[in-house]
């Protein structure tokens, strides 16, 4: 029996109905690239390797590594389906290396989900979708729309590049150990690039991080490093607003307002 450790923010998933929702969710086909994060103890792996013919793993605890390996060696002549799996901390792997277009799923340590949300954010042009179960809260934050307590600089920086829907909750209990929160599943589906125009991804991410970084405060003090009054009203923008009240169009209308 495996044991949940704490350093890696382990939870398993147990509840088996919530399983199948969750593949019947992502709809795997036979010949999709897709790669589970975290496969822990194979809730998930295994019906999808039911259903495709390659999954790639990505874990970082060496015992379940080995139980992987143990459980699916390479290269059997009687496994149908096959796992590649690649050890590693998901936040240092370079999902370039995998055949693209990518599907990732994953149950997301919830210590180090919003990390791993940006690592992934970086190769949106190389992803079909992602479906992610994280912590509720997580999941309202990146869902949240303008002029709401959930919006902020998470949801600017994630619906900038992706269309996102929350698709289910999923209980405490559904976990073991179970966690001391609410979790669910949200699918992020890549935005075609001319969607939110962004001529500097660097400025756009700082803007949006200094407007953010005193919500209770007006974009006047906030943004006051980077434009004046008259900045304002060229933008056709009250500086008397918050970050909350701007979506991702007008953040971006910042950004290349400034890089030109």
């Amino acid at each position: 029996m495996h044991k949940a450790k704490k350093r890696f923010g382990q939870n398993f998933l147990v509840d088996k109905e919530i399983i199948a929702d969750i593949i019947n969710a992502i709809r795997p086909e036979p010949e999709d690239n897709m790669v589970e994060i975290g496969p822990g103890l194979g809730a998930l792996t295994r019906p999808l390797l039911e259903k495709l013919n390659l999954l790639h793993v990505v874990e970082i605890d060496r015992d379940i590594i080995a139980r992987l390996e143990n459980d699916y060696p390479p290269d059997s002549p009687t496994q149908k389906h096959k796992l590649a799996i690649h050890a590693g901390d998901a936040l240092k792997f370079d999902f370039a290396t995998l055949p693209a277009p990518l599907r990732i799923v994953g149950n997301l340590p919830y210590n180090i989900s919003s990390p791993l949300l940006f690592h992934f954010a970086a190769y949106a042009r190389r992803i079909i979708d992602m479906h992610f179960m994280l912590q509720d809260e997580v999941v309202e934050r990146m869902v949240a729309s303008p002029s709401t307590p959930e919006y902020g600089r998470l949801s600017v920086m994630l619906q900038y590049r992706f269309h996102m829907e929350k698709l289910l909750d999923v209980p405490p209990q559904s976990f073991r150990p179970a966690p001391k929160v609410n979790s669910a599943i949200v699918r992020m589906i890549p935005l075609p690039s001319s969607e939110v125009v962004v001529h500097d991804e660097k400025l756009f991410a700082e803007i949006v991080a200094s407007a953010f970084g005193q919500r209770r405060k007006t974009l006047r003090n906030t943004l006051k490093k980077y434009l004046a009054e008259e900045d304002f009203e060229k933008l056709g923008i009250d500086s008397q607003l918050r970050a909350e009240n701007l979506g991702v169009v007008k953040f971006a209308g910042i950004s290349n307002y400034l890089s030109a």
